[in-house]
């Protein structure tokens, strides 16, 4: 290409460069635009959500504060092997009546299985709920409430002591049943579950006398 054709080109494609360059930035303005315009929501409906999960495992008549707002970045117990993020308290008339372990149950056939453990002061479970997994359909997912009761059975459960051989599925010689043509989802929830329970009877003290630390966050 000669030296007289490539001059004459030359403000075509500065032009094109700058009009490219114009179109970048609108692009980037307009995508953060809308997203200080959905982020409020987003947020709105992730502490709503949260909300109404705490209420289905730690009924509204055995709390009277607002316990998604009186959180706590979960103490790590040196000897625990659990990954635990937050827990939210719930207490009635100020006295301490359950807790809300968020955590997770890393050995799912899939990977982790996000758990949302509530237990009752007395060590008993108040309610367990799966937040996030990536189970197999149609057998693993049988861990969500709306696929199946089984999640409800952990309701009222205690663990013994660390040696409580009931806290197993069924072909494991315990007392939850595990899914058919699935072993490893339930296993891994039971396993779990039964940890934390251990975790909150070993810091329960330090849980309900920590100031709370994790605002208001979902």
């Amino acid at each position: 290409m000669s030296k007289n054709i490539m001059s004459s080109l030359m403000p075509a494609i500065s032009k094109n460069a700058k009009v490219l360059a114009l179109f970048a930035i609108a692009c980037t303005a307009a995508v953060g635009f809308v997203h200080s315009l959905t982020k409020d929501r987003i947020e709105l409906q992730a502490q709503q959500k949260l909300i109404q999960q705490l209420n289905e495992i730690i009924p509204s008549d055995r709390h009277d504060n607002e316990m998604f707002r009186d959180c706590l970045i979960a103490p790590q117990d040196s000897h625990s092997e659990l990954l635990i993020d937050v827990i939210y308290r719930a207490r009635l008339n100020n006295e301490a009546t359950a807790a809300a372990i968020k955590t997770v149950a890393p050995d799912g056939y899939s990977g982790n299985i996000e758990l949302l453990i509530a237990i009752n002061s007395d060590g008993s479970v108040s309610g367990v709920r799966a937040l996030d997994h990536k189970e197999t359909p149609g057998l693993g997912d049988k861990i969500e409430l709306r696929k199946s009761d089984w999640i409800a059975s952990f309701t009222g459960k205690k663990v013994l002591d660390e040696n409580d051989s009931r806290w197993a599925v069924v072909k494991d010689g315990g007392m939850f049943d595990q899914f058919t043509g699935a072993t490893i989802t339930p296993r891994a929830v039971v396993n779990t579950v039964k940890k934390t329970i251990e975790y909150f009877k070993a810091n329960q003290v330090l849980i309900f006398t920590s100031d709370s630390n994790c605002g208001e966050q979902p």
